[in-house]
């Protein structure tokens, strides 16, 4: 293993010095490529054609707030300019354009957002009316689009691209996953998916580009171009963001909105919404590089049930299909030496609420027992004579299947339907950038055309995981699909794709940007990703603390998945007393807090809004938002919210006895007090310095929250929803607060679309000493649904003891207050009809 990680070491570092070599060889003067003087334009359909003397621009309008613009130039001097749109969702519907025109300018208006197109020279600006109904720029082209020749190692290459004006002060988010800090403004970058082995607190190009930039300005502009590409953020030149491809569609998207959610709701509405999880996906998995046969398998599951620790998942990497690390990729057939009877041994840890994941590469070596079928059945992606493409990695000689080609489609397809019939639960597709990708590779597109492999670099994992996400449907329709995904592009999550930030260093270095990665995927669509808790890359020897620590903000991130090469155990499981001890409470916090995070879920699935949400998405954040002179916020990537109810700052750094928190406006609950002391209270708009421990998470509750939640359980096999516990967080400075929780069978593929679900609905007033919560219920329901609840009410921050609690108006006696915790606790049984609890 120690072997194995070095040499890996050494071959991604050397690939990222060149990388780093190359990128500083790409030399870039602009020369504008005129788009010429407006001539004409016609309405087809909803879309309207502009054409001017050297090329033709469709404008179509998307949603409530999206305007796509596609070039086409007559010259035609890139290849593969005739390429789909891959970030657009399959059926989108296109909005209508209120048109106007005048001598000098013709405008589209798709509500508050606007089109401008300046007739001579032409170009395009769009604006943004605001709350006076004025139109506030919010960007504009520099000449519509331009041609250029970059050197790359020593050659001349041609690429065209757009450049866009922007305002002195705005902030810029986006490309992806990179470790730049948030605002990026001030660098530039490749667009091309590679893996950055070992990472830590700086890295320019990692395993997921999207070629897409959020402004403090509230718009969103994404290159819908899938080839090998360049984004400068006004490094080059001040004020200008640049974007450039070697191949592809000319086209962006331009997405406005008048708040940060609403924004990312457009963005959503164009590119796909991500499809709701089962719910086991929102649990504990236990997962290595990796275990080696059966025995270790069921050993594992049985040290989790042993230990009292819950879980949901086992993940298999490469060892399922080789006794060893090179020479099997592409056998994707179990290893009978290791895994004798895998059908038995899924169904054994299944039927303890286990489910199994196994790892796919789309690598098949010629080495593999399938490379000769794979040749056969025309499934590999092709030289320039035909035959299938071959080339050397560190795993062995190799082809690659072509998963844009009906034939690799089919042939690979065949695969994961055996292995789903053996009782696979969940796919985990690796290496997808693809990891190694000659720029000769030819691939085949469903409609016959062939290009080269720098045309859809980018969108390759994206187009896998379309693959495996519409044949997991063929073969059970009524089934979520779950597919962990190291790479793809724009619009990726609209086949339910679940990224992770790559192999990250086993290191303090490698934990601190993993908010910073987590929440820049998510303000592009992509709400699921994750890292590999308590880090993947090295370590020479087990840290504790680090361990710990990585391991607790993982109980507030989309995905909790620890994972590592095994040269230091990834499952606490396999460590002392005291790591265990610590995190078995924290894992079961995960369990209980099911409802809440399954109900996170469900609003991105529905609005796109993220699991983990960056502060400047809190529009009463006084300091920040409210002060237009001040965009330190979007800076911030020490704290996130995790749904609206918690504030989460991670520690990310040894001996650490307290972290600074930029609090927003309210009033803010320490939630890991003593259970025998009250919450401590913080005012909002101020930073505070919150105290920590090896046991304690920095973690806040907003007063006014609702947080339901369960009792504990070993695995989502035993999820009961008919015993909820609900935590509401009272204060006198929250008059009003309302909260609504989503359940369902936690497995029906589009239980939402089907209103198979039911929302409990929980409001509550407080004047002084009077509070009163409403409960709530609506929907059809689902197969399985609780004909009553046995409710727990707890609510936080009563400070002396009730006079009388009612519910509906009927004296009980059954509250319970302890002065120790200003606690009031609540029972009683609810079989679905309004109910009003009153406490004075």
């Amino acid at each position: 293993m120690r072997l194995f990680t070095l040499k890996y070491f050494t071959i991604n570092s050397l690939t990222c010095l060149l990388t780093a070599l190359l990128t500083c060889l790409v030399i870039s003067t602009p020369l504008l490529a005129s788009t010429g003087n407006y001539l004409n334009h016609k309405l087809e359909g909803n879309t309207v054609v502009i054409t001017t003397n050297s090329v033709e621009v469709i404008l179509s309008a998307y949603g409530e707030g999206a305007i796509a613009a596609h070039y086409q130039n007559f010259e035609e001097k890139l290849p593969a300019s005739q390429l789909p749109s891959f970030a657009i969702k399959e059926k989108a519907l296109h909005s209508k354009f209120v048109i106007k025109e005048d001598t000098k300018q013709l405008t589209l208006t798709l509500n508050k957002l606007s089109a401008v197109i300046n007739k001579t020279p032409f170009s395009i600006s769009y604006y943004q009316k605001n709350e006076k109904q004025e139109n506030t720029l919010l960007i504009a082209e520099q000449q519509g689009f331009f041609s250029d020749t970059v050197i790359e190692d020593s050659k001349k290459i041609e690429v065209q691209g757009f450049r866009f004006h922007l305002n002195d002060t705005e902030k810029l988010l986006g490309g992806g996953e990179r470790v730049l800090g948030m605002d990026r403004r001030g660098h530039s970058f490749p667009l091309y998916n590679r893996a950055h082995y070992g990472y830590t607190t700086q890295s320019e190009q990692m395993n997921f580009s999207i070629p897409a930039v959020m402004s403090s300005n509230k718009y969103i502009v994404l290159f819908d171009n899938s080839a090998k590409g360049y984004m400068d953020l006004a490094k080059a030149e001040k004020n200008t963001l640049e974007f450039s491809a070697v191949a592809g569609r000319m086209a962006y998207i331009v997405f406005a909105a008048d708040t940060y959610p609403k924004l990312l709701n457009n963005y959503v509405d164009v590119t796909g919404k991500q499809p709701l999880p089962p719910r086991w996906s929102l649990g504990n998995y236990a997962s290595r590089f990796g275990y080696r046969n059966e025995k270790e398998v069921r050993d594992t599951v049985n040290k989790f049930i042993d230990l009292d620790f819950p879980l949901d998942a086992l993940i298999l990497d490469l060892y399922w299909f080789g006794k060893d690390i090179k020479g099997h990729m592409g056998n994707l057939a179990w290893d009978k030496d290791a895994f004798p009877e895998p059908e038995k041994m899924i169904k054994d840890i299944k039927e303890k609420g286990v489910n199994t994941i196994l790892i796919t590469e789309p690598f098949i070596l010629s080495t593999s027992g399938k490379w000769q079928d794979a040749v056969e059945n025309q499934a590999l992606a092709k030289d320039a004579q035909g035959k299938a493409k071959q080339f050397d990695f560190y795993f062995g000689n190799t082809g690659l299947v072509d998963v844009f080609n009906d034939k690799g489609q089919q042939w690979f397809n065949n695969i994961y339907q055996t292995l789903y019939q053996q009782g696979v639960t969940g796919w985990w597709g690796d290496l997808g950038e693809p990891e190694v990708h000659p720029s000769d590779t030819l691939h085949t597109l469903s409609d016959g055309s062939v290009v080269n492999a720098d045309a859809i670099h980018n969108v390759y994992g994206h187009q896998w995981a379309k693959m495996v996400f519409e044949n997991q449907l063929k073969m059970s329709p009524d089934q979520r699909p779950f597919i962990l995904m190291r790479s793809g592009f724009a619009g990726s999550q609209r086949y339910g794709m679940i990224p992770w930030t790559g192999d990250v260093s086993r290191s303090w270095g490698g934990l601190k940007p993993q908010v910073e990665l987590s929440l820049q995927m998510s303000l592009l669509g992509m709400a699921y990703t994750h890292s590999d808790l308590g880090g993947f890359a090295g370590g020479e020897k087990f840290d504790q603390e680090m361990y710990i620590r990585w391991l607790q903000y993982g109980i507030f991130q989309p995905i909790y998945r620890p994972h590592g090469q095994d040269n230091i155990a990834p499952e606490a499981v396999f460590h002392d007393k005291r790591t265990q001890d610590i995190l078995r409470e924290y894992i079961k916090l995960r369990y209980k807090l099911l409802p809440y995070n399954y109900t996170l879920a469900y609003q991105n699935s529905t609005t796109g809004m993220p699991l983990m949400r960056p502060l400047f998405f809190e529009e009463k954040f006084e300091h920040g938002l409210e002060n237009k002179d001040d965009l330190t916020i979007f800076d911030n990537a020490s704290s996130y919210l995790w749904g609206d109810a918690f504030l989460v700052t991670p520690v990310v750094s040894a001996d650490v006895s307290s972290v600074a928190v930029d609090l927003p406006a309210g009033v803010w609950f320490d939630y890991f007090t003593n259970k025998n002391e009250p919450s401590k209270k913080y005012q909002g708009n101020q930073t505070i310095n919150l105290p920590t421990s090896l046991e304690k998470l920095p973690v806040l509750v907003r007063a006014g929250a609702f947080i339901p939640m369960i009792d504990d359980i070993q695995s989502t096999q035993d999820y009961d929803a008919s015993k909820l516990t609900l935590h509401y967080y009272a204060d006198n400075s929250v008059s009003t607060a309302d909260y609504e929780m989503y359940e369902d069978d936690g497995k029906t593929y589009q239980a939402i679309e089907k209103g198979l679900f039911e929302l409990l609905q929980f409001s509550a007033k407080q004047q002084q000493q009077h509070l009163s919560i409403n409960i709530n219920r609506k929907g059809k329901g689902y197969n399985g649904m609780p004909k009553a609840r046995n409710m727990t009410v707890v609510i936080h921050n009563i400070t002396q003891a009730p006079n009388n609690i009612r519910l509906n108006n009927k004296v009980i006696n059954d509250g319970i207050w302890q002065d120790k915790n200003n606690t009031l606790t609540v029972t009683f049984t609810w079989q679905h009809q309004p109910i009003t609890l009153t406490i004075q």
